[in-house]
């Protein structure tokens, strides 16, 4: 016991949460870019809430720089994995699960906006929820080399990066303990990207 109490003393609970946060942040930031199955906006949301409520310095900051720069290291190398997919005469696992995540409807309304609007379309692809892979779809699809996607794209973390991170400061902002904060962020941001899918299933029985 006495020596559990020295080290709580020795290491701040706060340090301690840092040094874990934030490699823990990048790397589920990185993997979730990688395979499109973990909610990275929540984890982004989640973490600006703990991080508001911190007295380091900086906290906010950090968390939005291991959030973008995750997202675009994750999405720069899922766009080299699928450019070389692209290139082989087997195509790649990598390939198929782009094209897996990216309906035909969805995949030619970005061909046709992308064509029309460009790199405008890739920035404001990742503040739409599900809109990330068929617009990359539609650049592998269009031979954009990795130069012309990485410059497109870095905005569009950054601006994912500040989107979810809003998202969390408000959460934090109206909640005295962290968790709840955490509870509220992750709860909008669940909602948030469910809306598109509820919206089109809406429309979709109302048309038939």
């Amino acid at each position: 016991m006495t020596w559990l109490a020295a080290t709580a003393t020795t290491v701040p609970p706060e340090s301690t949460q840092q040094a874990l946060g934030y490699p823990s942040l990048f790397l589920l930031v990185l993997f979730g870019a990688l395979v499109p199955v973990i909610p990275t906006g929540a984890l982004v949301s989640s973490a600006a809430v703990v991080a508001f409520h911190q007295t380091a310095p900086f906290s906010l900051a950090l968390v939005f720089v291991t959030a973008s720069l995750a997202a675009f290291l994750g999405d720069a190398a899922l766009y080299w994995l699928g450019r070389r997919g692209m290139r082989s005469k087997n195509g790649s696992r990598w390939l198929e699960a782009i094209r897996g995540r990216a309906p035909e409807e969805r995949l030619a309304q970005a061909q046709e906006k992308l064509a029309e609007h460009g790199v405008t379309v890739l920035v404001l692809s990742r503040l739409v929820p599900a809109g990330r892979i068929p617009v990359m779809l539609a650049c592998l699809m269009a031979d954009w080399p990795l130069r012309r996607f990485a410059r497109g794209n870095l905005p569009a973390c950054l601006a994912w990066a500040a989107t979810y991170q809003v998202i969390g400061i408000l959460g934090g902002s109206l909640f005295n303990e962290p968790w709840e904060g955490v509870v509220a962020a992750v709860a909008l941001t669940v909602l948030i990207s469910a809306t598109p899918g509820i919206w089109r299933r809406i429309r979709r029985t109302t048309t038939a």
